[in-house]
């Protein structure tokens, strides 16, 4: 995956987020990539009802399973860890 694929995974991501949990008051490029998604620090204001909501949405639009809490929580942490996640799957699905 080249660098710019990268960056529109991460755009991508950001933008899923905001458009399933109908987020209004922050966008996609208000959103560090490394910032934690749950937690004081996030600037989305994300709850454990939300983790659900993105779990289930990452499901749907990349065809992966995220079926282990504990790696849920892993890769929920932030958007690089999704993104991360999401290659690891994509270069998998191809092998």
């Amino acid at each position: 995956m080249t660098v710019d694929d990268k960056k529109k995974l991460k755009n991508e991501i950001k933008e899923l987020i905001i458009d399933k949990l109908k987020i209004t008051h922050v966008t996609a490029d208000e959103v560090p990539d490394d910032a934690p998604l749950f937690g004081q620090d996030n600037p989305l204001g994300l709850d454990s009802i939300d983790a659900i909501e993105i779990i289930l949405a990452l499901q749907q639009n990349y065809n992966v399973r995220i079926a282990d809490q504990n790696l849920a929580r892993v890769i929920l942490e932030s958007v690089n860890s999704i993104a991360d996640f999401l290659e690891k799957e994509m270069v998998n699905e191809k092998q």
